[in-house]
């Protein structure tokens, strides 16, 4: 995969949440934390995402076929999706059952607390400690083509799926522990069960919350994705630039995936340019399209005298 794809920062994070998951079921097996339960399954889960992506990103690399004319860069944008659903389904909502199941079973028993939370204390400690190496993993991974734009931005906007999910995941992560250490301490220093369940509820909202960011812009990926106004703007501005090329009567771009664009426009031509001269005028702007944007691997022009070009109820102005 390439740069962008983070290979990395999925690396680091599927080395961490593999031995971080192992740690937690132990320390559940000593304590009966459901809190730490939770946190075990939510790495698990983690775990096989990670997984996930690797497996999208090499599938993702296969030659285009007859029946796949584009490629398969799509199957990156697959994966990240059912990373989201797992998420959703295995990580939050077992989460929530568990931590309504310890809150209603503390309430019946209060006198059954936390075995050994010494366990629990020393595996969240290491466990944070972990997650903090993964998650600057992929904060370095991510500032080497986030450029200037904001956090939030890049999680937007960026077309290739995988570190805003690691990004994601990495911070679910890190707050889920914290929120675990939380349930894990009040339960221990107030004696009262009821904080480990209100410690697993906690998780299993943020691990909802997060799955439903990561389905919505995965799923905008997978639908299909055009070019920011700023970049449709500049591939406008380079064919305009061409001789032969009048201007750009509409324009409609879309990743076919993370990076490959595909760039279809109608341009206007003079009335007298003779063939010859309108091949080379297209040549020319698909030159000039790439120089800026090397995705841009498909590029379809067509030719119109203007007048002609645009059609009924379309201005010939819109792009």
């Amino acid at each position: 995969m390439s740069a962008g794809s983070g290979t990395k920062a999925i690396v680091a994070a599927l080395a961490a949440n593999l031995g971080i998951a192992t740690a937690k079921f132990v320390a559940f097996g000593f304590t009966g934390s459901s809190s730490m339960l939770a946190e075990g399954i939510h790495s698990l889960a983690d775990s096989g995402n990670q997984a996930l992506l690797l497996v999208g990103g090499k599938r993702a690399r296969r030659e285009r076929t007859p029946q796949h004319p584009f490629g398969y860069g799509r199957e990156r944008y697959f994966y990240a999706f059912v990373v989201a659903v797992v998420l959703f389904t295995v990580g939050a909502a077992f989460s929530l059952y568990e931590g309504y199941h310890k809150i209603h079973e503390a309430l019946e028993h209060p006198e059954h607390g936390i075995d050994s939370p010494e366990w629990a204390f020393g595996v969240l400690i290491v466990a944070i400690i972990m997650e903090i190496f993964s998650f600057r993993t992929a904060i370095v991974e991510s500032n080497l083509v986030r450029g200037e734009q904001s956090w939030w931005e890049f999680i937007r906007r960026s077309k290739a799926p995988e570190l805003p999910v690691v990004l994601l995941e990495d911070l679910g992560a890190l707050v889920g522990l914290v929120l675990a250490l939380f349930g894990v301490t009040m339960a221990v220093v107030t004696g009262d069960p009821v904080w480990d369940g209100i410690g697993t509820v906690s998780i299993g909202v943020l691990l909802g919350v997060i799955a439903v960011i990561l389905a919505i812009e995965t799923k905008s990926l997978l639908i299909g994705e055009g070019a920011s106004p700023e970049a449709e703007r500049k591939i406008i501005d380079a064919l305009e630039s061409v001789e032969q090329v009048d201007r750009v009567i509409h324009i409609r771009t879309q990743y076919v995936g993370p990076e490959e664009m595909l760039v279809a426009a109608k341009i206007a031509v003079q009335h007298d340019d003779t063939a010859a001269d309108v091949a080379r005028g297209i040549d020319a702007a698909e030159a000039k399209v790439r120089e800026q944007f090397p995705e841009a691997r498909l590029i379809y022009l067509e030719p119109a005298l203007d007048e002609a070009a645009a059609p009924e109820g379309e201005a010939a102005t819109t792009v």
